[in-house]
């Protein structure tokens, strides 16, 4: 069987003890061996690999020796409890192998979690989970987490109180951050708040945040949108010593002068809007970008995106031979003097 969407969520939060096999995969190694560890701790409990009731098979191993697998799932272990034969990055080569041990799979025996990377829909391992009747296929894809993923992990961490700005500040955390950094966060704000009767805040959210989300490619957005053409320069070296791309830098100019759009242009003025805009803005960025909203014309946000489309349209021309981090500081520092112009 597939599982997908909030069926999976709910298998994630209270796996089913009865199935012989589950295959995780997906391209992000990182989401896959979350998913993996959440799955066999709530299969064995804590102590599970404590008390020696989780076999580690590496696909390598289990080539070699095929036997592996069906031994692990049948031996009884010296503790009481679930337990669980893990088979790490299997392939299409594991297939016979696995439906083997899946056939022979009886209650009481170790369940199978297999994790593998990213597997097309024709793919033979893929298809024995999908299609047999005892075992399940959840594909991990390189999603934030949605609201009820949020409010299951916020639980977990003890936090009920939350109010809705504060939501929306998560929201956008879970959207910016790896699945890993969003559970440190979540650690962090749980900690922040212990003892704390008081609803979050969207401030005490980004007080737990990372420092260094965009935040060199926020520095430089900033100084570009309020004027400031003399820091223009140093940021642009600092941004090109740590490797970033000139596209990346104008992508993420392009985004952040529609935004300013978006606000400047809208009916009922820049303070009206804001409180409309998805994603939400949340916290300082919030107030420094409307300010800059503020600072300008609708008509000079427009001649702006031009700009910034001239730019992008160059950096890409076949014939264009100039470095393209130059081009994009030089269409900065334009931009610069088009906002002290309003």
């Amino acid at each position: 069987m597939k599982l997908t969407g909030r069926d999976a969520q709910a298998f994630f939060r209270k796996p089913d003890p009865t199935r012989a096999g589950i295959l995780l995969f997906g391209e992000d190694a990182m989401r896959v061996a979350h998913r993996r560890q959440e799955t066999i701790k709530a299969l064995t409990g804590p102590q599970g690999e404590v008390e020696m009731r989780l076999t580690r098979i590496p696909a390598a191993e289990l080539r070699r020796d095929p036997a592996m697998l069906l031994d692990a799932i049948k031996a009884q272990g010296f503790f009481p409890g679930p337990r669980v034969a893990f088979v790490e990055e299997a392939n299409d080569g594991l297939t016979a192998t696995l439906q083997t041990a899946l056939e022979g799979w009886r209650a009481g025996d170790a369940q199978i979690i297999v994790t593998a990377g990213q597997l097309a829909a024709k793919s033979r391992l893929r298809k024995l989970f999908e299609t047999h009747r005892n075992a399940l296929s959840i594909g991990i894809y390189s999603e934030p987490p949605g609201r009820d993923e949020i409010e299951a992990a916020l639980r977990k961490a003890g936090l009920e109180q939350v109010d809705r700005a504060a939501w929306d500040a998560l929201e956008a955390l879970a959207r910016a951050l790896e699945p890993g950094d969003f559970r440190q966060v979540l650690e962090k704000v749980s900690l922040y708040k212990l003892d704390d009767p008081a609803p979050l805040t969207p401030d005490e959210v980004l007080a737990c945040a990372p420092a260094s989300i965009e935040a060199e490619l926020d520095d430089i957005l900033h100084v570009v949108a309020e004027g400031r053409s003399a820091e223009i320069g140093p940021l642009m070296q600092r941004l090109s010593g740590q490797g970033v791309n000139p596209v990346t830098l104008l992508i993420m100019a392009m985004r952040h002068f529609r935004v300013l759009y978006t606000l400047a242009s809208a009916q009922g003025g820049p303070q009206t809007a804001v409180q409309r805009l998805r994603p939400p803005l949340f916290g300082p960025r919030r107030d420094r970008m409307l300010r800059q909203a503020q600072g300008w014309s609708a008509d000079g946000l427009e001649r702006a995106l031009g700009m910034l489309m001239d730019t992008d349209l160059s950096i890409r021309s076949a014939g264009q031979r100039a470095p393209a981090m130059a081009l994009v500081e030089r269409g900065f520092v334009r931009l610069a003097w088009l906002a002290n112009r309003g």
